[in-house]
């Protein structure tokens, strides 16, 4: 867009479109986008083209302080990446932004009055309001007579009302609200407006002695705002199950104990009617105990009974579990199988041994006797081995293992 600058008619039709575009982005949006260019002017104030023959540059491409080089560089910092507002409304004026640059500066020096006051017609001058731009309420001490802001004060928005500082009132802000009295002032000023003692709506002075009038929850005696008792008379009005509450101009309804079925006040003792699960003692009601009153308080199998404050609960007894609603015993889970050989003793096992040495000797003798000369080679040969292998600990701890399957 900013290679336009030869087609300015065509520029200002477009600036009309775009200033449609834009009438619902805020005021303050378009502020600080000014302000941003502003710190950009300054910043790039002494800055030339930079990199080769300038003083050629600037006789032929324009001078640097109107190029469009230098508003290049101002506006590509003009808004945060993260400012979605401010980029939005940039790319949406960029030809008011354009128009501005290079053919109004000079008789609009003031970027933010010729474009967001008079050109988007965002804002409004100090002092105005409103999509007309009123004049704010003022006197001689200024807008809403410098005790206050006047309501939507250089925007198009607002009723342009004067909405006052704490302690004053009126359309100008020049009474003293309620709750504050005015001081006297040394000279021909007027003097302040200072709060009342903190009962007071209306006095004389800031003592508690000098109220004039006072506020809701008090009455005035003496020149002196006391509290109404509201818990005392029928002016408090607290649902079932609560009890008034005495405060400083007020009061306020506090839930009852859970003893309680209806209350006077705070605790056991201060129960109309004692809740189900209590019981009346002496003056409090205090929990009954189910499970010691009750014979069977609860029915179930291997169930016990645990009392609880205003009830009780069954449960199931130690050593048991509930389940499909049945205390039942919580045993153990079972281990592995045992082997066939894992309760046997150690002699045991060698008794064993001995047993099955002997058994293999005497089929390999049997087998022997009958004249089979490969039986009988097995024989010598089996006879040896296996007793070589007896007489050590490895053979012993080779044939335990078997044996016990280990």
């Amino acid at each position: 867009m900013w290679w336009a600058q030869p087609f300015l008619p065509a520029l200002l039709l477009l600036s009309e479109l775009s200033v449609v575009r834009v009438q619902t982005a805020p005021c303050q949006t378009c502020g600080k986008l000014t302000e941003s260019f502003l710190k950009g002017l300054e910043r790039t104030a002494n800055k030339n083209f930079g990199g080769g023959n300038t003083a050629w540059e600037e006789e032929k491409l324009a001078k640097y302080a109107r190029s469009e080089t230098r508003l290049l560089e101002i506006v590509e910092a003009a808004c945060e990446k993260t400012d979605f507002e401010c980029n939005r409304l940039l790319e949406q004026i960029e030809d008011q932004v354009e128009t501005w640059w290079f053919h109004r500066q000079q008789e609009a020096p003031d970027l933010f009055e010729w474009l967001c006051i008079q050109e988007l017609r965002l804002c409004c001058p100090p002092g105005h309001f409103g999509p007309d731009c009123k004049e704010c309420p003022s006197s001689a001490g200024g807008v809403c007579g410098g005790l206050g802001r006047c309501e939507g004060e250089g925007t198009r928005l607002g009723d342009g009302e004067c909405v006052c500082d704490p302690g004053y009132s009126g359309n100008l802000c020049q009474s003293c609200a309620d709750g504050y009295y005015r001081e006297k002032a040394s000279n021909d000023s007027t003097g302040a407006c200072s709060a009342c003692y903190h009962s007071c709506k209306k006095c004389a002075g800031p003592q508690d002695y000098k109220c004039l009038d006072c506020k809701p929850g008090w009455i005035l005696h003496d020149n002196k705002c006391v509290d109404i008792d509201e818990c005392g008379t029928e002016l408090a009005r607290c649902p079932t199950n609560t009890y008034c509450h005495n405060t400083d101009g007020s009061y306020e309804c506090r839930g009852c104990d859970q003893a309680c079925v209806g209350c006077m006040g705070s605790g056991p003792a201060r129960c109309k009617k004692c809740a189900r699960g209590y019981r009346l003692k002496g003056a409090k009601c205090l929990d009954v105990d189910e499970c010691s009153e009750r014979a069977i308080a609860c029915p179930g199998l291997n169930e016990a009974c645990i009392n609880e404050e205003g009830s009780f609960h069954c449960d199931c007894a130690d050593g048991f579990i509930r389940r499909d609603s049945i205390c039942v015993e919580n045993k153990p889970p079972a281990g592995p199988e045992k082997g066939l050989f894992d309760d046997m003793t150690d002699d045991e096992v060698l008794v064993l041994q001995q047993m099955f040495f002997g058994v293999v000797i005497c089929a390999l003798a049997t087998l022997a006797a009958k004249g089979d000369m490969v039986f009988t080679a097995i024989f010598i040969g089996g006879v040896a081995a296996m007793a070589g292998y007896w007489l050590t600990e490895k053979g012993d701890y080779m044939l335990d293992g078997f044996l016990k399957g280990r």
